[in-house]
């Protein structure tokens, strides 16, 4: 399985894209704005949407995506998500008042966009790849996810503030080669932090206390503007595990 990062920032800005990565070709992990990196004919070959949860900055592009290339498909793109995620999508996305229901596009019978409700520790078996929803804690219901190749795993945290449950099933996967977790404000803004339920250079170092696992650590979903900054905060925070930051085109192998 191969990781390509289309999108890592928390924000937008120069060169900076909200969340998306592509698994190989075909399989998205949420929709932010870094789905701009791919070309129309790359969008036509995504089958697959997992979304983390319900913030814009993690779905801007699914409506683009759907409209810009159904007419090019012969199945529906169909979005993974909690089912609370679903119901936020259903009601304030594709209600025809801000975007059509592509569920119903061209007609209900052969739409050109589906739901599939997912459940909390559920796993996708898509050919020999492996999708699970972890444990998040965030503003809103949410998930992460544990991609697995059979040979080797990868981590996504999603949006998340402390949360033990994660820490829990985490330590579960023998075969964890790589994690890539949340770090949204500096250390200035920990109240921000916590209000919002991200986390922080000094939250993140108590999290990964919880880490058993030997993995390359990655952090994402950094504020435009205070990169550097928070990037000096976790390697000055956090001793042992050494985490790097995550970046647009980087590819992870696993």
């Amino acid at each position: 399985m191969k990781l390509r990062v289309l999108g890592c920032s928390g924000g937008i800005g120069g060169n900076q894209r909200t969340t998306s990565f592509l698994l190989d070709h075909d399989v998205l992990i949420d929709a932010g704005t870094g789905v701009n990196e791919l070309s129309l004919a790359e969008i036509s070959m995504i089958d697959h949407v997992f979304i983390t949860h319900s913030h814009l900055d993690h779905i801007a592009c699914i409506p683009f995506m759907v409209d810009s290339a159904w007419a090019m498909r012969d199945r529906p793109l169909t979005i993974y998500a909690i089912e609370e995620t679903l119901g936020i999508l259903r009601q304030h996305i594709f209600n025809w008042k801000i975007w059509p229901d592509f569920t119903e596009i061209p007609d209900a019978c052969q739409p050109s966009m589906r739901y599939r409700p997912i459940a909390l520790g559920e796993t996708v078996v898509l050919g020999e790849r492996r999708i699970t929803a972890i444990p998040a804690h965030h503003a809103v219901p949410a998930v992460g996810f544990h991609l697995d190749s059979g040979e080797a795993s990868l981590v996504y945290s999603g949006d998340t503030t402390v949360n033990d449950d994660v820490w829990e099933a985490v330590n579960r996967i023998e075969n964890l080669r790589y994690l890539i977790i949340e770090t949204a404000f500096s250390d200035g803004e920990k109240e921000l932090a916590v209000l919002s339920m991200h986390l922080c250079p000094s939250m993140l170092a108590g999290e990964l206390k919880k880490f058993r696992r030997d993995a390359e650590v990655f952090v994402t979903h950094l504020k435009p503007g205070e990169v550097e900054l928070t990037m000096r905060q976790i390697e000055s925070a956090v001793h042992d595990r050494q985490p790097k930051m995550l970046l647009n085109g980087q590819e992870l192998e696993f």
